[in-house]
């Protein structure tokens, strides 16, 4: 009985590892299939390639930039404080990126990205509060950032700017007159906090 029943686990397995090799290569990510990777020149990628620049969202027809870890300007370890140039609004060069020595806010990383035509794009922008909301994944793996790390790599579990601008501060920062909303992607809450605040952040293009 023993041979016999040490027979059928080896022919069990042998089915098994037959069944996996005929499996097809090209499975789709099943969670977010609604994402796909772009590289840098603005093509769209498989989704199992890398490394990619852009992340397009086929359900809202924007794309974000995608962050890395190289120490460039879209190094995910920056962070900026909130400044629109044009209208001399907000804190300028108050953030943390060691790429510039001169400017450290998100005008300043708005017309870079622009200049460099990251994903053959040049009108890049911050996002509105709902449309970075619209990344956040509430069911990130333990310790992780709350997004879809497969497509949004390196992203923190802190802080990132949006566009709405001009609103009342309250609490200790009510001094400080008005801020700019932020996206935390710790839990996925909004909050409004002061312009001279070193956040992380996250451009997006639309058509």
């Amino acid at each position: 009985m023993k041979k016999k029943t040490r027979i059928a686990v080896i022919i069990s397995v042998l089915i098994a590892v037959v069944i996996i090799s005929q499996q097809p290569k090209d499975i789709p990510l099943p969670e977010h299939s609604r994402f796909q990777k772009w590289d840098k020149n603005g093509k769209p990628m498989h989704n199992w390639h890398g490394p990619w620049a852009c992340v397009f969202d086929q359900q809202t027809g924007l794309l974000w930039e995608n962050k890395t870890d190289d120490e460039s300007i879209h190094d995910s370890y920056w962070s900026y404080s909130w400044y629109d140039e044009k209208n001399k609004k907000g804190k300028a060069n108050f953030g943390d990126c060691y790429f510039e020595p001169n400017r450290c806010d998100t005008s300043d990383l708005i017309r870079r990205v622009n200049k460099q035509k990251t994903c053959g794009r040049d009108n890049w922008r911050l996002p509105t509060s709902e449309e970075l909301r619209s990344i956040v994944f509430l069911q990130p793996k333990t310790g992780e950032a709350t997004i879809a790390n497969d497509f949004f790599s390196h992203t923190k579990r802190g802080d990132y700017w949006t566009a709405d601008s001009d609103l009342p501060l309250t609490g200790v920062f009510a001094h400080l007159g008005h801020g700019a909303r932020a996206v935390g992607f710790v839990e996925g809450k909004v909050r409004v906090i002061p312009y001279r605040n070193a956040a992380f952040v996250r451009l997006v293009s639309s058509d």
